[in-house]
């Protein structure tokens, strides 16, 4: 029997930072020595109050479905984290597995076949790929430093066509860690909202944010959609938990797709990220924040040194995206070479778009200082080296 595949699943492409920790894992276990400057996962383990009340829950045998929008108290919780800055009711609210399962849902309720979704190039990819999977228009607008990798209002307007119903921001983003100023945010939603769309706004990196105040986008107005996680900030990866923030008039719809999509997210992990929401996890969320903050400051004169070049300053998030064109016009070749060369691994700017992708690549400073700093050495070691045969090949006799 021929094997039969749908043409969408045949059209998703590779997420190539998955393909590379592979390859690093693999590389790992061969013995060598190799430094994760690639995956945007943090590098702390869930806080220690986290991890009571997960197992505290299984002790408690808390392991049957919840309501499809989530536990009322976690739901509560969540609202509460808006109330200093926009008021949120907790109907509005959907907890989701993970803001994939979140991403998911606001696209099923969002779009038909052929409908334009806008986003900025360079992007986390899965927005595009999930958005294909409904057969949505993918209308991506390349943005560069001059607009802080950010889509604005300017852009949003003069890419506009017939067909767009969705515009999807993320602040900060992945890979360039950038935000977008809130009179621009603003201007964004009321540009949206006269055009009869709908603005979705990726929040998930919301609390790693340094030098300024992040303000959530609902101060906008409550005509949008915000997608939030456990996974960045509060250190929940693996615990697949995430929540989505709609407008009134969605709550029925968004809960009725919950229960067929995937009838509710983890119990374990709704009452654990309940701890996660408390005064204790707070603290010490707040300590590592000002971490990532260090790593930040370390890695960015480090990496600047070696050769790339950072055009915009993150101000969140835990990645560099840098450019190195001055070093190499493949970022995936570069890449494999310094995972298999310097057993330093890190992402290909192809992962993220197509605008000017394979003159960028991506750090991540989820990782120790030493580890930083070694991996570091080790890519302009790398990079000398091959400086240094080329220059040799380019000698006369």
């Amino acid at each position: 029997m021929a094997v039969m595949m749908s043409d969408r699943a045949k059209a998703i492409e590779p997420f190539y930072v998955m393909k590379i920790l592979q390859q690093a894992r693999e590389l790992e276990s061969q013995g060598r020595s190799i430094i994760h400057m690639e995956i945007g996962e943090p590098d702390f383990p869930s806080p220690e109050i986290v991890l009571k009340a997960g197992k505290q829950a299984l002790d408690d045998q808390l392991t049957h479905y919840t309501p499809a929008n989530g536990l009322p108290e976690l739901r509560a919780a969540i609202a509460n984290e808006y109330s200093c800055q926009a008021k949120v009711d907790p109907e509005r609210i959907v907890v989701t597995p993970g803001a994939s399962g979140a991403l998911q849902l606001v696209m099923a309720m969002l779009l038909n076949p052929g409908d334009g979704i806008m986003l900025a190039d360079p992007g986390y990819p899965c927005n595009r790929h999930i958005a294909s999977l409904f057969n949505a228009d993918i209308q991506a607008v390349a943005v560069n430093e001059e607009s802080d990798y950010q889509l604005t209002a300017e852009l949003v307007q003069n890419n506009w066509r017939e067909n767009t119903r969705v515009v999807l921001i993320a602040s900060p983003s992945n890979p360039t860690g950038t935000l977008i100023p809130q009179q621009q945010l603003s201007a964004i939603y009321q540009l949206v909202q006269d055009n009869g769309a709908a603005l979705i706004v990726d929040e998930i990196y919301h609390g790693l944010v340094y030098d300024q105040e992040a303000v959530s986008s609902l101060c906008c107005g409550d005509q949008l959609f915000v997608i939030n996680s456990f996974s960045k900030y509060y250190g929940m990866t693996g615990w697949r938990i995430g929540w989505l923030v709609m407008p009134d008039e969605y709550i029925e719809v968004a809960n009725r797709l919950a229960q067929n999509m995937f009838l509710a997210a983890p119990t374990v992990s709704q009452y654990a990220a309940l701890a996660a929401l408390g005064t204790e996890a707070r603290k010490e969320l707040i300590r590592r924040r000002e971490i990532f903050h260090q790593r930040r400051d370390i890695l960015l004169p480090l990496v600047e040194e070696a050769g790339f070049i950072v055009r915009t300053l993150p101000a969140g998030a835990f990645y560099i995206y840098a450019d190195c064109g001055a070093i190499s016009d493949d970022s995936l070749k570069l890449c494999d070479d310094l995972l298999q060369q310097a057993g330093v691994a890190i992402t290909p700017g192809i992962d993220f778009g197509s605008n000017n992708c394979k003159s960028y690549v991506r750090f991540s400073y989820a990782n120790t200082v030493e580890n930083l700093q070694e991996g570091m050495r080790r890519i302009r070691q790398s990079i000398n080296k091959v400086r240094s045969r080329q220059n040799e090949a380019a000698q006369p006799g």
